[in-house]
C-alpha cells in the first residue's frame, strides 16, 4: 500500500476541497515542466505585487532570471520569502446547478526563499537549460551569451520542497435534487495546441527539427 505524501508545512496544507490536493514531487514536477510562465507574489515598500515571469526546473529547484536592475529580483533576494504559482486551465465544467459549475485545472503553489545562482558555471548551465526547455538542441546553434550579457543577468532559484499541488479532472458533480433538471452538462475543454512554426522575414536557414516538430508535440 502506497502512503500519500504529507503537506510539507502548515501553509501548504490544502484545506478547501482537500481531496484535490497532492504533495507528491512527481505531480509538482509535471506541472512545473509543462509551464513556461509562473507568477511570483512579493511585497515591497510600494505594496503587494504579483508578476509573471519565465520559469524552468532543474532537479528540485525552480529557476527564474532577469536584469540585475529588476525590482522584483532585488526584493526576492532581500525579502524573507515568496510565493510562486503556476496554473494550467484544462476545461470549463458545466453542471445542472449554477453554483456547481467549476473548472478542470492543474495548479501548484511554491513557498520559500529565492537564492542567487552566484557561481558563473552554474549560471551559464541554468541559462542553457532554459534554452533547452524552449527549443531542445538550439543552444548549440545560436550565439552564446557574452560575458557582458551574463554579467548583466541575475539567475535565481527556489527549492521545490515546500509546495502543494491542486488539480481537478472529470465532469460535473451534480446534487441529487438537481438530476431531474433538463439542461446540457459536460466539459468545454481548452486544447493547448501548438501552431506551425513561422519563419522570420529575414530568416536564411532551413527549418530545424525542433521547430518542425513544434506543432506536432503536445503542450
Amino acid at each position: 500500500m502506497t502512503v500519500a505524501a504529507l503537506p510539507p508545512s502548515a501553509r501548504t496544507r490544502v484545506r478547501r476541497v482537500a481531496e484535490l490536493a497532492s504533495y507528491e514531487q512527481a505531480a509538482l514536477h509535471a506541472i512545473v515542466d509543462a509551464a513556461y510562465l509562473c507568477h511570483i507574489a512579493f511585497r515591497d515598500a510600494h505594496g503587494s505585487h504579483c508578476i509573471p515571469t519565465a520559469c524552468w526546473r532543474i532537479d528540485d529547484h525552480l529557476y527564474i532570471h532577469g536584469s540585475n536592475g529588476s525590482r522584483m529580483l532585488k526584493q526576492l533576494l532581500a525579502d524573507t520569502g515568496a510565493c510562486v504559482t503556476i496554473t494550467h486551465l484544462d476545461a470549463l465544467v458545466l453542471a445542472r446547478s449554477a453554483f456547481n459549475h467549476t473548472m478542470n485545472y492543474r495548479s501548484a503553489m511554491i513557498y520559500g526563499q529565492f537564492e542567487k545562482v552566484a557561481d558563473t558555471g552554474q549560471q551559464h548551465a541554468a541559462m542553457e537549460a532554459l534554452m533547452d526547455k524552449l527549443a531542445p538542441g538550439r543552444q548549440t546553434q545560436v550565439r552564446g551569451g557574452s560575458a557582458k550579457e551574463y554579467a548583466a543577468t541575475t539567475v535565481l532559484r527556489i527549492a521545490l520542497d515546500e509546495s502543494a499541488v491542486k488539480q481537478r479532472a472529470g465532469g460535473p458533480l451534480d446534487d441529487a435534487g438537481d438530476m431531474a433538471h433538463v439542461v446540457w452538462t459536460g466539459e468545454l475543454p481548452f486544447t493547448h495546441g501548438r501552431g506551425a512554426a513561422i519563419a522570420d522575414a529575414l530568416n536564411t536557414c532551413e527549418l530545424p527539427p525542433y521547430a518542425a516538430a513544434w506543432s506536432t508535440e503536445s503542450a
